[in-house]
């Protein structure tokens, strides 16, 4: 298990490299650049901002440029905001967004699994049917239809909650954002878990501990259970970074200072650097909730072996 740890934690390095070439060879291959604006500037001015941020120097030694400063923590000057580098806009924004997703996840997963749970136990009946009929409605409708009727019900109709704002991060300003990001993920868990969970319980071992006499809670919380979540476990590794990176619609509807919208400002203005600094933090989790993920495969099912 240490060894397999070990070997995909060095391969994290290639991987982000590779990921780190392709965006920085790709964005640029877009028409347009940071300086081009609906108003065009004087040939010198623009020549001279190109110089002062490195854009004069063939691409080649732009890639090395930025490979090296990257190797000491640095992702660069923002182009388009002129006040801060982009580290200090990923501080800014990021801790929000993980926050969020964070919750959301965590949310997802307290409610999806006892739901998929009890849906794979009571398979074919009213309440299985009712069941996925509600994991159908998570699935299909997105977050931008559920954050706006959050909005209305308890902050509008019922004056529960504050609709939109951060303060903070009191709680109360988080709990309609986590309920609109996290609908779709107890719908994707709710099924993966009830999927999952009719195929363990079937199984053969499982057969066995009935056969004891063992009460069926304990069946399900000590035989079926672990290796029901497996599925899940492999889909929340992408999924977080995707929830992470997906909020931009709830942080826009909330009017959150999450970190999704530099990504998408970024893209728009042509802010080379910040896109760079987003596509590099957004790629670390990917690699990384997916490392995770096969970790935890061995905890939940003892026959998984890394040999």
């Amino acid at each position: 298990m240490l060894r397999y740890a070990v070997s995909r934690i060095l391969g994290i390095i290639p991987t982000l490299l590779i990921i780190i070439t392709l965006a920085f060879f790709v964005i640029r291959l877009a028409p347009g650049g940071p300086f081009d604006e609906e108003q065009a500037l004087p040939p010198e001015i623009k020549a001279n901002l190109e110089a002062a941020y490195g854009l004069d120097q063939p691409i080649w030694k732009q890639y090395l440029r930025y490979l090296d400063g990257l190797a000491h923590g640095d992702f660069g000057p923002s182009f388009k905001f002129k006040d801060f580098s982009v580290t200090e806009l990923i501080a800014q924004g990021l801790p929000i967004s993980l926050s969020i997703g964070l919750s959301a996840i965590l949310l997802g997963m307290l409610i999806g699994v006892p739901l998929g749970t009890f849906a794979a136990l009571k398979q074919n009946t009213a309440a299985d049917y009712t069941t996925m009929a509600i994991v159908g409605l998570g699935i299909s409708v997105p977050n931008f239809v559920v954050a706006p009727l959050l909005q209305i019900l308890f902050g509008l109709k019922w004056r529960l909650l504050p609709v939109a704002g951060w303060e903070g991060g009191e709680i109360r300003y988080l709990v309609l954002p986590v309920a609109a990001l996290s609908f779709g993920i107890i719908a994707y868990v709710g099924r993966l878990t009830r999927g999952s969970m009719l195929e363990v319980l079937r199984s053969n071992y499982v057969r066995t501990a009935r056969a004891k006499g063992l009460p069926e809670y304990l069946v399900v919380w000590r035989h079926a259970l672990r290796p029901a979540l497996l599925p899940v476990v492999s889909w929340l590794g992408p999924a977080f970074a995707f929830v992470v990176t997906g909020s931009l619609v709830v942080e826009t509807v909330f009017g959150l200072p999450g970190s999704g919208r530099y990504l998408v400002q970024g893209a728009i203005n042509r802010d080379y650097s910040l896109v760079m600094g987003m596509i590099v933090v957004y790629g670390s989790l990917i690699v990384i909730c997916n490392l995770i993920a096969d970790l935890l495969y061995g905890w939940l099912d003892p026959r998984v072996r890394y040999d």
